[in-house]
């Protein structure tokens, strides 16, 4: 008969008794102590990483937040003459700018993924996918160049048209000079819709058969499994692709840079030219004399830094919730 280990409740087993005797050196050599303590340290450099972040932007922020407190971020003024500096027509145009652009690249981007998804045989959704995915790494100053030689003059032409219709609402009122919030924003549209197309796509096609089967024995149609069964189940990683072009859109700084006016005002209108943080730190960070002017601008981007983590905070606690839904459902 072959031996029969007994062990009575909390007493460790022997190859337990063995594992505890093997000294680190042992369980470094097999490896798998050592990718774990290695993988350990990757993980926690990043909350290093960000800590040191905030910590220098903090103190080095230190001038601007004494001489100016919270009236800083509710201030319209900017004039590093006389000393005076406020962040609202910066952090406005970089909100307004960045949520018009997903008002304008969600429908596209998601009609663009479900076409390549879904609709379009294999070979072409494959070509186009991989044309979008070059459109990505394109540098924003060549997007930049494109919205002032081809963007900001057709948008020239066809404004006064559209200015016909809508032009009784505020948020389209005004003479139309080529740089504005709009023009911005239909750039950052156009570097963002590359990121939705290109996760949403990945997400769509990760959808189980089983569901498509499902609905379409159901006697539904192509376009109904699509928009009532794919779409809805991938729901949270298109959401995700969403605020992953929004992180995107806030810190784009060359391409708007190039055609939103640089002006630092607060407008209702989105034909008038604007401002964003962004810009405004790359316009004049090595112009800035004195330590006012200098810790003003580092605030800058500390608000900028603070904006991008509450709307990542945001859309984290939103896709919880849809996961919490569903499996409510």
């Amino acid at each position: 008969m072959g031996n029969v280990v007994i062990s009575t409740p909390g007493m460790p087993l022997p190859s337990e008794k063995l594992f505890r005797k093997q000294t680190l050196v042992e369980r470094l050599r097999k490896g798998d102590e050592a990718i774990h303590l290695l993988t350990m340290a990757g993980g926690w450099s990043i909350i290093l990483i960000t800590g040191l972040l905030v910590h220098h932007l903090w103190e080095y922020s230190r001038i601007a937040r004494h001489q100016f407190g919270w009236h800083f971020l509710i201030t319209s003024t900017w004039d590093p003459v006389n000393g005076l500096f406020g962040a609202w027509p910066f952090v406005y145009g970089t909100v307004v700018t960045s949520l018009l652009a997903l008002i304008l690249a969600i429908p596209i981007g998601l009609g663009a993924a479900i076409f390549l998804a879904e609709l379009a045989p294999r070979s072409v959704s494959n070509a186009l996918t991989f044309l979008i995915e070059l459109l990505a790494a394109v540098p924003s100053v060549v997007y930049g160049l494109i919205g002032i030689f081809l963007l900001i003059p057709v948008l020239t032409a066809i404004m006064p048209a559209f200015q016909k219709f809508f032009g009784w609402l505020p948020i389209f009122s005004g003479t139309f000079y080529g740089v504005s919030y709009f023009s911005a924003a239909v750039i950052l549209a156009i570097m963002v819709v590359p990121f939705i197309v290109s996760i949403s796509r990945e997400v769509l096609l990760a959808v189980p058969i089983a569901q498509r089967e499902a609905m379409m024995a159901l006697g539904a149609t192509k376009w109904e499994v699509t928009w009532r069964t794919v779409v809805p189940y991938a729901r949270q990683g298109i959401m995700g692709s969403v605020f992953l072009a929004l992180a995107r859109a806030l810190g784009e700084t060359m391409a708007v840079t190039m055609v939103i006016g640089n002006v630092a005002q607060v407008s209702t209108s989105l034909m008038a030219p604007g401002y964003t943080i962004a810009a405004v730190i790359a316009n004049e960070f090595t112009e800035a004399t004195g330590d006012l002017y200098l810790h003003a601008l580092i605030e800058l981007g500390l608000v900028l830094f603070a904006v991008t983590m509450i709307i990542n905070a945001l859309a984290r606690l939103l896709m919880l919730s849809v996961r919490t839904d569903e499996v409510a459902l």
